[in-house]
């Protein structure tokens, strides 16, 4: 950083710092998002769905490896995916009862095979005798999102590719194409995607995608101009949305939705943001549906049934990441007839269940309002004790909350409940059931005036 620019930034931060007395900074520098980055954060919630020729190989956790030479033999490999069964509307009804709001499908992953028709990628649903060739998954599934009213999106490859011997972004010596083949060919990909198959709700890069800079695809226009609406998801020509740092479906808390312009992935600013950050960059929290026992399944294997988790572990993973200003997505893994496995269906139902009992229903009270204290009194004819407190700020001004303190009235006293520090698109917080009929949130530290859209007893 050269000397005039930390001169700015630190007068820049210093003017975010709200001090006990001290005016506030003016509202108009903090970042703010973009519509699309806000319709995401307002999603909350996805699946991403695991499917290629790897189902009928036992799943193989991970293929990376054997990346850095080119498959012996391709089409034998592809030759063994025939599900019998395949059924994209029981795929996205699992994730509509689930409460999912938009759904993925990994379109290519490390095989280098696509599951749609691709006329860029010869290693595709036209070159197997499933459906004499015709098949078209990506086309089926758009469909059933559309049938079932999620938004649909899509991951896809350029950073592996077992086929031509791709590694890391890495040609291997023998590979049977050049790079400028190889990303010219990613390119013509993204461009199939992006113009075949309606408006999608974003497109994901397994481990991101080089740039041009980097002797990369030049992906991002072709992106830009077929799909302005579409979520971009990641590479340094742009990066709407952060990955929180594991696949535990959580993110540690404060987890803000702004970030150092420099953050690297999996630094400690992915995971939790930076209050005093100049870029707008949610996080995304992510896990796959089998993931207990130590398993992380991101693709059907057989056996993998004791992996699937709780409730439990389905409920914490929602308070630790929707919870705490993060979008949650939860892979599922359609097995090798081309079917949710029952035991999958099941769990995702009970969840949703929970979601929409827990948070689906009219809250005991609600307000909001551009203060800094809001109060509720809940009607004395309502016995129901309070167990969960739902705030949200209008992040189309961006993050001003930057501490608050809820409290119950008893015995005419106010008693602390709960207090923290970042708000963002959403903060749940679980309180031991609170009989009081009054409560009030007071922000006590914020960047300007506090824009709060919500303020729930549930």
């Amino acid at each position: 950083m050269n000397p005039t620019s930390f001169v700015f930034t630190a007068i820049w931060l210093a003017g975010l710092a709200v001090l006990p007395g001290a005016e506030p900074a003016v509202p108009d520098r903090l970042p703010v998002p973009t519509p699309v980055q806000r319709g995401w954060q307002e999603a909350e919630l996805g699946v991403l769905i695991s499917y290629d020729p790897r189902v009928f190989h036992d799943g193989n956790p991970s293929l990376q490896a054997a990346c850095r030479t080119p498959m012996k033999d391709p089409d034998a490999y592809a030759r063994e995916f025939n599900p019998a069964r395949l059924d994209t509307d029981q795929w996205v009804e699992t994730a509509r009862d689930m409460g999912a709001k938009f759904a993925i499908l990994v379109v290519k992953h490390e095989t280098g095979f696509c599951l749609w028709q691709s006329d860029a990628n010869p290693y595709c649903l036209k070159h197997i005798k499933w459906r004499d060739g015709q098949g078209d998954i990506l086309r089926d599934f758009v469909a059933s999102c559309h049938k079932f009213g999620l938004k649909p999106g899509v991951f896809t490859e350029a950073r592996w590719d077992l086929r031509l011997g791709v590694h890391d972004f890495e040609i291997a010596t023998n590979s049977p194409v050049t790079l400028a083949e190889y990303n010219r060919m990613v390119e013509r990909e993204v461009e199939e995607l992006c113009t075949r198959y309606g408006d999608l709700f974003e497109i994901w890069f397994d481990g991101g995608v080089h740039t041009p800079a980097q002797s990369g695809p030049d992906v991002l226009p072709i992106a830009g101009k077929s799909q302005p609406g579409m979520v971009f998801y990641h590479s340094d020509q742009r990066r709407d949305v952060r990955w929180g740092g594991t696949e535990s479906g959580t993110v540690p808390y404060p987890c803000w939705a702004t970030v150092p312009w420099n953050v690297k992935h999996g630094d400690q600013y992915a995971r939790q943001g930076d209050a005093g950050g100049q870029r707008w960059q949610p996080a995304m929290s992510d896990a796959p549906l089998r993931c207990d026992n130590h398993l992380k399944n991101w693709f059907w294997k057989a056996g993998g049934e004791p992996g699937i988790a709780s409730l439990s572990h389905l409920q914490a993973m929602y308070y630790g990441s929707v919870g705490r200003n993060s979008t949650l997505i939860i892979g599922l893994t359609p097995d090798s007839d081309g079917l949710m496995p029952k035991a999958d269906v099941a769990r995702c139902r009970e969840f949703g269940a929970w979601r929409e009992k827990t948070f689906g229903a009219k809250p005991l009270a609600e307000t909001s309002g551009s203060r800094a204290e809001l109060t509720l009194e809940l009607p004395a004819t309502n016995p129901i004790p309070v167990t969960h407190i739902l705030l949200q700020e209008d992040i189309r001004h961006g993050e001003r909350v930057r501490q608050y303190v809820v409290e119950a009235q008893a015995d005419g006293t106010w008693q602390p409940v709960c207090a923290g520090s970042c708000i963002g698109q959403k903060r749940i917080e679980r309180i031991p059931p609170n009989a009081a009929r009054k409560f009030r949130l007071r922000v006590t530290q914020s960047v300007g005036e506090p824009e709060i859209s919500s303020f729930r007893l549930m």
